[in-house]
């Protein structure tokens, strides 16, 4: 059997981000819109640092506005939430994000529930939950979405109907993918760390999308012949003496088995920026009761 089309996330995501670009450029071109995106960091966090970069970067490349606030580790929860609502009144921001984690002494639930709805990028508040779960317009969680995009284009008609099991049930995945998988009209199983036969459970996908956060989790074998796999998982471990980034999958055994799969790296994390683009065009477009322009 040949080995599985891969997936590639970052040229997929590249496109998305073009698009935003051509799109941002005609809303503002046609009404004098240009989306704004508010990010805050609490803290020195590495990671977290990396991240905020990235994401300013690609929305100034965007043609979009860029606020980026940083504030110290040792910021009260009363001085988060005080930037949460003045960024909720400023009306040049349509899109707000506080970068994930927060310090222990910041209500991190409370924070994200404090911020507008309609301004909710990251998709975490629990009205946009409510809405996700009921088939309403809703700000959907990135990584998610990006999921859903990449499992459209590759399988186009053939994905309403499929089997699909969800490896996983965090908020901030797990539980939003299956949701999309359910608009999609997919038959959804989320299986997680107490399903019982876990690998038969998981041989039965068409459809395996993986967020468990557990190294090279599913084998081979676990995997139905044919069936695209979605690797969510970012695990760094050590190999041969260097440190390596593998996904939940293990991907040398997986790629023999599946039709398609996303490698880790470069395959669902590129796709998480782009993403957050474009949801901050659409919360810009919705705010102003446009349609999001033709990309």
């Amino acid at each position: 059997m040949s080995e599985a089309k891969i997936i590639d996330g970052k040229a997929f995501a590249a496109g998305v981000r073009e698009k935003v670009g051509r799109q941002v450029a005609a809303l503002t071109k046609a009404h004098g819109i240009k989306p704004g995106l508010a990010v805050v960091l609490v803290g020195e966090d590495p990671a977290s640092q990396v991240y905020v970069r990235s994401k300013g970067k690609a929305t100034v490349e965007a043609g979009m506005e860029s606020f980026e606030f940083r504030m110290p580790d040792t910021a009260s929860h009363d001085e988060v939430l005080a930037k949460v609502e003045e960024l909720n009144a400023d009306d040049r921001v349509n899109a707000i994000l506080v970068q994930l984690p927060l310090p222990d002494q910041v209500d991190e639930a409370a924070i994200i529930n404090a911020i507008d709805p309609a301004k909710d990028v990251d998709g975490f508040h629990v009205i946009n939950t409510g809405l996700l779960s009921t088939g309403q317009d809703a700000m959907v969680p990135c990584t998610p979405l990006g999921c859903q995009m990449m499992l459209r284009a590759e399988l186009g008609d053939k994905l309403s109907g499929s089997n699909a099991v969800v490896l996983g049930r965090s908020n901030i995945v797990g539980k939003p993918m299956a949701q999309l998988l359910l608009q999609d009209n997919c038959t959804v199983t989320i299986a997680h760390s107490r399903t019982r036969d876990l690998p038969d459970v998981v041989r039965g996908a068409d459809v395996l999308v993986a967020a468990v956060g557990r190294p090279e989790m599913v084998k081979g074998d676990w995997i139905k012949p044919g069936a695209t796999v979605i690797d969510v998982g970012i695990n760094r471990i050590e190999r041969d003496g260097k440190m390596k980034l593998v996904g939940d999958v293990d991907f040398a055994e997986a790629v023999k088995v599946a039709g398609a799969i996303t490698p880790v790296p470069g395959g669902v994390g590129p796709m998480t920026i782009a993403c957050l683009l474009v949801n901050t065009l659409t919360a810009a477009c919705r705010q102003h009761g446009v349609d999001v322009p033709e990309g």
